[in-house]
């Protein structure tokens, strides 16, 4: 029997060190070269062009068939300046992953000579075969047509020799098949509605825009381990594995020093990351052992995301050429850290003002907290669709293990700040601010309330999502995740928010109040209601449990339950009303969703089952039948009290064996009995309940006997690479 263990690890031991030369010019000299970003407009584009792109992007005016040809032009001039000879309309379809269809720069000439063509038609709109994205239901099957439309705020980029072209994607009816649509209109939204609450500060203000900083972590592991480990190539985790007699508990790996492996990785990650315009910043090691994180500085929401999706794709390729494979999945290792992707995430005016940090005079402080406090009611008013943004058959897995946020959703904002706003509710006077030697500071005229100085923030890393400073940090969000999902719901429910407040401020204005007045009023009546949301403590208690129950915050452990919410009435009222998406494109959401969940773990069971029959059984009865030899041969060659002695202990092991291998073997046969009659089930939610109820509760139980059976079996035997050699370059 071939052991293709042993066959990884000696591929290893063969290993040499990529030596990854980074280049020796300085970041500045490459970075962005292959984006047309504005520079590149400046260079390729008339100066008429150049405008109407810069009022698309920045005032979300239309382009012209004319204009669009011409930036056409432009673009297929540089792009083949660069190397590229096709292009292709890069979109972000349901199934969480980014799309592209390659078309070549070709076109014939009525000579039939090839002569390089690219126009305007084809880069404002494509049209994808869409039959096999998920829809939901939106359109049958063999309803084929989708449209891409060209997304001129992120820019396009080249990839292995191909123009990428940032779009949305839409059906032949108009319901968005993508996260990009419904994203950009919940910007835009938001951009309406926090600039109407701005003008009661500085009436100069003209657009808001919404920030994003995303931290990714994630595992290397070598190719060859990962290549002997069916569980890992097919669903991105280790459905059994004893843990390693060392892993994270001496804590050594967070912030230690790199490996060489790994850091010639992070160099060439690093440089071609830099090419595409993403301005990743840090890198580190996170806690697990051969666990890692990332991280750019803040951009656009929107093309954050891009930028992120981009990245994902972008490790894995840098990866292949160090031999090394990157695990995405929120748990790959069981019993250890898990991986997230903290969103970071805040406001700021066209004027550069970061509308989360208290400023230098009253209106600016007051406006901190308006939209501080705005923020905390929006998340009292909707944890539970943001709960159910982020709801993954992989995030259910990392969600409050003690390395991670609970599933509860919670706001911490530090305890200075939580002592401002319960005094506040406590006052009937004005709110007013001042400034101390020159240094900035919000400073509430209210005895016993102390002034508070900007960054006086704590960190908590138990909160899923916490204020630390000048944004906040919603630390929930899994690492495999498409950020435009938690995005779309947090940025939607705050511009919602904060429309309900501008109504509300507006009334008291109109009844006779003094506007500053009326903003307090309304502040401290929003600081009262959304009391419950605000937990400064530790969220891995039991005590928090308890707490949070009696506040009446929701614990939603499972997906399934999670994604429910999208069609409760107030949140399709949230999503219709404002123009992002219908009720239709809701359900098929949550459909689609729930599908991938029951697909997920169908697959996973059908793997367990597999591992467990195929490859783990044989090897434990090849070890049984060698203790029996053992055990024949003592008898012949040993007295009879000396042969008990010595045998009990190998009898009782083969005894323990064979308990493991009939409780796998039943465990099995039930677990595909409860997959069988979950497969008949025609409704998708109840079908995705029925895995989550009745399936999955046999992964452990199985993996439990299959780990135990690893530390028995003799070492040479074992057929899948083991934590420790996963785990440690």
């Amino acid at each position: 029997m071939e052991n293709t263990r042993f066959k990884a690890l000696e591929i290893i031991l063969t290993r040499q060190s990529s030596q990854y030369i980074a280049p020796a010019e300085k970041i500045s000299s490459y970075y962005g070269e292959l984006t047309f970003n504005t520079a590149a407009m400046k260079q390729y584009l008339p100066e008429e062009a150049f405008d109407k792109v810069q009022s698309a992007i920045h005032k979300a005016e239309k382009i012209d068939r004319r204009v669009a040809d011409q930036v056409a032009t432009a673009m297929k001039s540089w792009a083949m300046s660069k190397g590229a000879t096709h292009y292709t309309h890069w979109f972000h379809p349901l199934t969480g992953n980014t799309a592209e269809k390659h078309d070549a720069f070709i076109g014939i000439n009525s000579d039939g000579q090839a002569i390089e063509s690219f126009h305007g038609k084809e880069l404002v709109q494509q049209e994808p075969d869409a039959s096999s994205f998920p829809s939901g239901g939106i359109r049958n099957t063999f309803e084929a047509r989708g449209y891409t439309a060209w997304d001129p705020t992120s820019p396009a980029f080249i990839m292995d020799g191909t123009l990428c072209i940032p779009t949305i994607f839409v059906s032949y009816t108009g319901e968005a098949l993508d996260y990009k649509t419904p994203l950009l209109k919940a910007l835009h939204f938001l951009d309406e509605t926090a600039t109407a609450v701005c003008k009661y500060f500085d009436p100069s203000i003209k657009k808001v825009i919404a920030t994003l900083g995303i931290e990714q972590e994630y595992f290397l592991v070598d190719t060859a381990l990962f290549r002997a480990r069916p569980d890992l190539v097919l669903t991105g985790r280790t459905l059994y594995g004893h843990a390693s007699a060392k892993d994270q508990q001496l804590a050594d790996h967070y912030f230690g020093v790199i490996h060489e492996r790994v850091a010639d990785f992070m160099k060439n990650l690093e440089v071609e990351a830099h090419k595409l315009g993403i301005p990743l910043k840090t890198k580190h090691n996170e806690v697990a052992p051969n666990q890692f994180e990332c991280a750019p500085q803040y951009e656009e929401v929107n093309l954050s995301v891009d930028h992120n999706q981009l990245l994902m794709h972008l490790m894995e390729k840098v990866a292949r050429k160090h031999d090394l494979t990157v695990l995405l999945h929120e748990k790959p290792f069981a019993k250890v850290n898990g991986s997230g992707k903290h969103n970071n995430w805040a406001l700021s005016t066209d004027k550069g003002e970061n509308l989360l940090s208290p400023g230098k005079t009253p209106h600016t402080n007051l406006r901190f907290l308006a939209f501080l406090v705005n923020i905390l009611k929006a998340l009292d008013q909707h944890a539970d669709l943001l709960r159910s943004s982020i709801a993954s058959a992989g995030n259910d897995l990392r969600l409050g293990a003690h390395e991670a946020p609970p599933a509860i959703i919670s706001a911490f904002i530090g305890s200075q700040l939580h002592d401002v706003l319960e005094e506040i509710i406590k006052v009937k006077k004005d709110l007013t601010s001042k400034s101390k030697n020159g240094q900035e500071e919000l400073s509430i005229n209210i005895p016993k309330i102390p002034e508070i100085l900007m960054d006086n923030t704590d960190r908590n890393r138990t909160s899923p999502f916490a204020f630390t400073g000048n944004k906040f940090e919603f630390r929930a969000v899994g690492s495999a995740f498409n950020c435009a999902s938690p995005m779309i719901a947090l940025n939607l429910m705050v511009a919602q928010q904060l429309k309900e407040f501008k109504t509300e401020v507006d009334a008291l204005i109109k009844s006779g109040k003094e506007k500053d007045e009326a903003l307090f009023t309304v502040i401290k009546h929003y600081i009262k209601d959304s009391e419950k949301i605000r937990f400064e403590g530790n969220n891995y208690s039991e005590d928090w449990l308890i707490e949070a129950q009696k506040r009446g915050l929701s614990n939603i452990s499972s997906t399934p339950e999670a994604l429910r919410v999208f069609t409760e009435e107030k949140n399709v009222s949230l999503f219709s009303d404002n123009n992002i998406l219908t009720e239709k494109e809701l359900q098929a959401r949550k459909d689609i969703r729930l599908e991938q969940y029951m697909l997920k773990i169908q697959i996973e069971a059908r793997i367990i089952g597999d591992l467990a029959t195929n490859h783990i059984i044989p090897v434990a009865i090849v070890y049984q039948n060698r203790l029996i030899e053992n055990v024949k041969g003592l008898k012949e060659v040993l007295d009879n009290r000396t042969f008990v002695r010595l045998s009990n202990h190998q009898t009782q092991t083969i005894k323990e064996i064979s308990d493991h291998i009939m409780e796998i073997k039943t465990n099995v046969f039930d677990m595909i009995e409860e997959r069988k009659k979950a497969n008949i089930i025609e409704d998708t939610e109840q079908k995705a309940m029925a895995y989550h109820d009745n399936v999955l509760p046999y992964f452990e139980i199985i993996r439990k006997h299959v780990d135990d059976l690893e530390l028995m079996v003799d070492d040479k035997l074992w057929p899948l690479p083991k934590y420790r050699e996963l785990l440690f370059f």
